[in-house]
């Protein structure tokens, strides 16, 4: 196998969200963004991977007509598509996990256990924000049949990641009760 020291984790998640049916920048800042759980780069890397990534000769870019303006659709090249199926031949290692609510328990000694308690009680109006876009990506997987198989079980695992969270506030209201 061949190193792709060009590619990052964000540019392999770039080629599979462009998939087989492409896709513009916008399409994949709004496929990020409506999961919100996977939206973890900034806005104006959803524009200039895709760009880098046509360059290094993985993505073709196409010009089509737009609601408003020209815009830039990218496909898997060749070179694109055997990049994903090298990487996905490759052993899988944890991503570390970036995790405010994580990060609110280390300082509880600093800040003090009530406002650590009372803070993470506010993340339960986010998580059913979460848990009902998880929904939808459940109901969206259904207009990609060639791909439904995978999203649901995204959706499976992002579902008990929410209901992690959940049982962590619990934990915390308990734990740090006064």
């Amino acid at each position: 196998m061949s190193n792709r020291d060009d590619l990052t984790l964000f540019s392999y998640e770039m080629l599979a969200l462009v998939g087989s049916g492409g896709a513009g920048a916008h399409d994949l800042r709004l496929m990020a963004r409506k999961g919100r759980m996977l939206d973890w780069a900034g806005e104006s890397q959803f524009y200039a991977e895709p760009k880098r990534l046509a360059r290094l000769g993985y993505l073709k870019a196409r010009k089509e007509p737009g609601k408003t303006r020209e815009r830039t659709v990218y496909t898997l090249t060749e070179k694109g598509l055997e990049a994903l199926r090298e990487w996905g031949r490759t052993p899988l290692r944890f991503t570390p996990l970036k995790s405010e609510a994580l990060l609110r328990l280390l300082a509880a000694d600093i800040v003090g256990e009530g406002a650590t308690r009372e803070s993470m009680g506010t993340l339960r109006g986010d998580l059913d924000d979460l848990r009902k876009r998880v929904e939808e990506m459940a109901a969206s997987a259904e207009l990609l049949p060639h791909r439904r198989k995978y999203l649901l079980l995204v959706v499976s695992f992002l579902e008990r990641v929410i209901d992690a969270y959940e049982q962590l506030i619990d934990d915390v209201e308990r734990e740090l009760a006064p």
